[in-house]
């Protein structure tokens, strides 16, 4: 077809619980790519493909689509962008619009990780600085270490893997590593246990009203942590509140349409590279429209 390259649609595929993301082809070419949850990722999976990700473009394309089949979709889940939910709520209007867990998990992550960042450059100016008096008197530099091994800077980087799973998932070592971290830098023990809260909230099956007291209590938590990251946290709650706890309703997920995004990934590393889209798309639509 002579618009393959700027968008591809199936309504046949239309169901009542959509997923809506984006994805890199290549070189930087991102589509929009709406997916059916119940497809499973195979035939009947892939509703919508648009070139771009700019709202009034991927609307234009999925308002072709009957009105009546549109109005018959329930739920749709996508990211925090808000790009995505403009599209949401003017393609599908009667459709609950669902922000997904684990993107908004990520968020707080993010938050967390950026603390941690910040206390390796301190780790890193603080070493230059006793390198540098270890220079100026003429004596060898010796770096501090702590118990199990690690300097400064070491314990700080692998921090990360620890501070963004349940301590239940530590080995042996990675215990020790988060005993000495939580010692050290108590900061991050509270942001640590700020987000181990939050997945609780996620985990426990509880009712929408029920969850937007919890996320209540939590957000006086996350207030009284230390960096601007936490503040943006806030705000973008704040925000998307409404969404982010329809989560609570369904328990729906954007799990599919990542899926389908790794499933393209996949097709474009064996391919090695996308230097045809229109025949490329073509392939994916055999399999998964």
């Amino acid at each position: 077809m002579s618009h393959a390259s700027e968008y591809l649609l199936f309504p046949e595929n239309i169901g009542p619980n959509l997923s809506l993301d984006e994805t890199c082809l290549s070189s930087g070419e991102v589509y929009t790519f709406l997916t059916n949850k119940d497809g499973h990722g195979g035939p009947g999976t892939l509703v919508a493909a648009v070139h771009g990700t700019k709202a009034e473009t991927v609307i234009r394309v999925l308002e072709k689509i009957e009105r009546n089949k549109r109005l018959l979709v329930e739920e749709i889940t996508l990211d925090l962008s808000s790009a995505m939910m403009l599209i949401a709520r003017s393609v599908f209007p009667k459709a609950r619009i669902t922000n997904d867990r684990f993107h908004v998990q990520k968020l707080y992550y993010d938050a967390l990780d950026d603390l941690r960042i910040t206390y390796r450059w301190m780790a890193r100016d603080l070493e230059n600085a006793e390198i540098k008096k270890c220079r100026e008197e003429k004596k060898q530099y010796i770096p501090f270490r702590y118990a199990n091994g690690d300097t400064r800077k070491q314990l700080l980087a692998r921090a990360k893997f620890i501070l963004t799973r349940h301590e239940t998932k530590w080995t042996p070592s990675q215990r020790w590593r988060a005993d000495i971290i939580f010692e050290f830098y108590p900061e991050l023990k509270q942001a640590y246990d700020v987000a181990m809260e939050l997945t609780n909230i996620y985990n426990k099956k509880s009712s929408k009203n029920a969850a937007r007291l919890n996320l209540a209590r939590w957000f006086d938590k996350v207030s009284r942590l230390v960096g601007n990251a936490f503040q943006t946290v806030i705000d973008t709650f704040t925000n998307h509140y409404d969404t982010i706890l329809n989560f609570f309703v369904s328990r729906q997920t954007n799990a599919s349409a990542e899926s389908f995004n790794a499933k393209v990934k996949a097709f474009r590393s064996q391919f090695r590279g996308v230097a045809d889209i229109p025949f490329f798309l073509f392939r994916l639509t055999k399999l998964c429209a």
